[in-house]
């Protein structure tokens, strides 16, 4: 069932409980269940400081919570225009198929066009070939010759040990973690 029932609203800091739960279960979806370190109360408060470090979008049919959609702002360089990277795109089990996924990345592309933005990106897992599928159908540019990077956890930390070289004295401020 899909169709004009089903509503696409900015979430606010009331819907920590909600967004959370559907990290979890996206969590639980990727084969990573014990991967996540947040919790509700962290992304209220996120969501409710004067620069939240990402907004949410939530689909849900009369007050029921279908999906959701995790984004940041990003930048172009080559381009020097804003985008959006979408972080986290949820569908729930039962739901998906009947067009919610894509009512959020509709949502998310008028949004980066109404903000100026050149660009509308994600990752999706390699395996994750339902998902490759759909992007695909929706003529997404599935890009194999870049690979993602990361640093976290104990590479991080000692990374930024390596800040504290005297060229940068005065330059960075000092984070507790």
């Amino acid at each position: 069932m899909s169709g004009t029932e089903v509503t696409i609203r900015i979430a606010g800091p009331s819907d920590a409980e909600t967004i959370y739960a559907f990290i979890v279960q996206l969590a639980i979806y990727e084969r990573e269940p014990d991967a996540v370190e947040t919790n509700p109360d962290a992304l209220r408060v996120q969501l409710a400081s004067d620069a939240p470090p990402f907004e949410c979008l939530i689909a849900e049919r009369f007050g029921v919570p279908l999906g959701f959609a995790l984004f940041f702002q990003s930048y172009s360089t080559w381009r020097g225009l804003p985008g959006i990277y979408l972080e986290d795109l949820f569908v729930t089990e039962a739901e998906r198929g009947n067009g919610i996924g894509t009512m959020l990345l509709a949502t998310l592309a008028t949004l980066t066009l109404d903000r100026g933005g050149a660009r509308l990106e994600w990752s999706v897992l390699d395996w994750n070939q339902p998902s490759i599928d759909f992007y695909q159908h929706l003529e997404a540019e599935i890009r194999r010759d870049w690979i993602p990077c990361r640093l976290s956890g104990k590479a991080l930390h000692a990374l930024a040990g390596e800040s504290r070289l005297p060229h940068l004295a005065g330059q960075r401020k000092t984070v507790e973690v």
